[in-house]
């Protein structure tokens, strides 16, 4: 797997949730935002701090948990 060095967790930050280096941006929010709609661009523009490679490993953090957890759900 591809080295994850930009995500980090620190209970003092966001309560422990998966965050970009350190900073108040989880990888929840980059993928919430990428899954509404938002391109790379509108991102980096909207948090100027973050880097490519940032939402690039969030993504890569949040496939790797995805696939680590089956929780089934009912599409009723």
């Amino acid at each position: 797997m591809k080295s994850l060095s930009r995500i980090t967790f620190d209970q003092q930050v966001m309560g422990g949730k998966p965050c970009i280096r350190g900073m108040r941006v989880t990888v929840g929010t980059i993928v919430g935002l990428l899954a509404t709609g938002h391109t790379k661009s509108d991102i980096l523009e909207l948090y100027p701090y973050l880097e490519n490679d940032d939402i690039d490993q969030a993504l890569c953090y949040a496939a790797w948990r995805s696939s680590e957890i089956d929780i089934p759900f009912d599409m009723e």
